[in-house]
C-alpha cells in the first residue's frame, strides 16, 4: 500500500517549515554543485544606530543574488545605494562569486542597476499590472576594467 499525503496551503506557515524546505533544496542543489550559501548583508545606520538602508544578497553557487536593496527616500541620489552595491559585489568576489543577478520592479531602480553595469535578461510584463519585473545580471571582476565599466560605483 502506498503511503498517503496531504498537501496543504498554509496560512500560517511555520518558519521550521520554511527553513526544512529551503534546506532540502540546498541539499539537493549540493548534490550536483558543492557550493556553501553566505549571506552578505550591508547596513547603513544614522549616528543614534538606526537602520535607514541595507542590501540583502546570498553567495551562493558562484553568484551573488542581490534579494533587497532599500533606502529611506530622503537618502536615495546620495551615493549610499551605490556605495552598498559595490561592497557588496566586493565581498562577492572575496568569495569566489563570478556574477551578481537581482530582480528590479519597473516603478523601482532599473537605470540605477543599469548605470552599474547590470543588463537585463528577461523581463515579465503586467508584474505588478500594467508594470514590468526585470531579472538582471552583471559579471564580477577584480577590476573595473575587466568588466569593460568605465562607470564609477
Amino acid at each position: 500500500m502506498e503511503p498517503t499525503y496531504i498537501l496543504n496551503l498554509e496560512a500560517e506557515p511555520k518558519a521550521s517549515d520554511i527553513n526544512a524546505i529551503t534546506l532540502g533544496l540546498m541539499a539537493y542543489n549540493n548534490l550536483h554543485a558543492q557550493s556553501t550559501p553566505k549571506y552578505v548583508i550591508i547596513t547603513l545606520r544614522d549616528g543614534e544606530q538606526k537602520l535607514v538602508g541595507g542590501l540583502v544578497g546570498l553567495a551562493y553557487l558562484d553568484w551573488l543574488h542581490v534579494q533587497a536593496l532599500w533606502l529611506q527616500e530622503e537618502l536615495r541620489g546620495h551615493g549610499y545605494g551605490s556605495s552598498m552595491l559595490a561592497k557588496a559585489e566586493a565581498e562577492a568576489i572575496r568569495l569566489g562569486c563570478t556574477g551578481a543577478c537581482l530582480e528590479t520592479l519597473s516603478f523601482q531602480a532599473l537605470p540605477f542597476y543599469q548605470k552599474r553595469g547590470y543588463a537585463i535578461y528577461g523581463e515579465l510584463a503586467d508584474f505588478p499590472i500594467g508594470g514590468k519585473k526585470y531579472s538582471l545580471s552583471k559579471l564580477l571582476a577584480s577590476t573595473p576594467e575587466a568588466t569593460g565599466s568605465s562607470d564609477k560605483q
